[in-house]
């Protein structure tokens, strides 16, 4: 039996296990989920079960249901959400911008300054404690096993929409779609310089920079980065800047901001790629003092996650939810169409 699970140092690929498995030639016909109960350690039978009816378990490449008897040389993989496991997060009466919920999955619009799960330097305030207190009540947060279910994540200063789960089921089927880079995700951003298309993809190897492993970088070289995809067009230019729509067909860390950097168009405002600085336009007098009014206006990388569309776990439906941009961002935007008008 060969066996790989893989390691990734991005945040958002660390909320999966993936595991691959290539059967025994001498392995006698055995159901599928008694032959992965004693071949995955620490996974229960009920998440194997869940990921097995999500078909985010499969057997050469096909889905297949638990009863399925395993054969010589048949190729096994799964794709099972990871969540973050920590019995000491405190419960926070945090207000929520809940824009929709049901008995499987909840949509939150995430301020920007809300950090997504705690971490060194933020174990309080963060978007997990506030849904601890808020899911507390589910059946499935058992035996002080608190599991928020988050399938994705978005920056700290980043402001939308993010999908949480509420049972196993849901968590495993949503970590599917996310794997599988079918969930549809649009970001609204501002970027400075004038785009010379209207449209485009930016696409390179997406990894950790060199000199400062709290930053990414594009390279060219796989062997130092993840495949990354980022389709975008532009809605609105404002001479210096524009304002574009991004969908994501991957999801790596800080993976619209590090492109566009590339590009040499960082996201205005942002700090850590420099885009909190006057990119564009005279750098004294009036259009200087009017631009570092508009970075004073919104003091934080501009990227907000306008739209999330996914398949529904229980209904099995296309659904989509919208989010408006928060006021910092539109305060902004009215101050560049304003200028461009002039």
């Amino acid at each position: 039996m060969t066996y790989d699970l893989s390691d990734s140092s991005d945040p958002e690929d660390e909320l999966f296990e993936h595991y691959r498995f290539v059967v025994d030639r001498g392995q006698s016909p055995m159901r599928l989920d008694h032959y992965l109960k004693h071949h995955v350690s620490n996974v229960s039978r009920n998440r194997i079960q869940n990921g097995i009816d999500a078909e985010a378990i499969r057997v050469n490449d096909r889905a297949v249901k638990a009863s399925y008897r395993i054969k010589p040389a048949d190729v096994i993989t799964l794709a099972l959400p990871n969540p973050p496991r920590n019995p000491d997060i405190i419960a926070e009466n945090i207000a929520l911008d809940i824009i929709y919920e049901d008995d499987e999955l909840l949509i939150v619009n995430k301020p920007a300054g809300m950090v997504v799960h705690p971490a060194v330097g933020h174990w309080s305030g963060t978007l997990v404690n506030a849904l601890v207190y808020h899911l507390q009540n589910l059946p499935t947060h058992r035996n002080g096993d608190i599991r928020p279910g988050l399938v994705h994540r978005i920056d700290k200063d980043t402001s939308g929409l993010l999908v949480v789960a509420k049972t196993d089921f849901a968590m495993t089927f949503l970590a599917k779609q996310f794997y599988d880079h079918t969930i549809e995700r649009t970001y609204y951003a501002l970027v400075w310089g004038d785009l010379k298309e209207n449209a485009g993809t930016i696409t390179g190897y997406v990894g950790r920079n060199v000199r400062d492993r709290k930053l990414m970088d594009v390279f060219d070289d796989p062997e130092k980065g993840k495949h990354a995809v980022t389709h975008y067009t532009v809605l609105e230019r404002f001479r210096y800047v524009n304002l574009i729509k991004c969908n994501l067909e991957t999801g790596r860390t800080h993976q619209i901001r590090v492109h566009f950097k590339h590009q040499k168009h960082p996201l205005f405002g942002d700090a850590d790629y420099g885009g909190d600085k006057i990119l564009k336009g005279n750098t004294s007098g009036t259009y200087k003092s009017f631009a570092q009014n508009a970075l004073d206006l919104l003091p934080r990388q501009a990227l907000h996650a306008k739209s999330l569309g996914f398949v529904h776990p229980k209904t099995r439906l296309w659904v989509q939810f919208e989010s408006e941009l928060p006021t910092d961002f539109v305060e902004c935007l009215q101050k560049w169409r304003a200028f461009a008008s002039e």
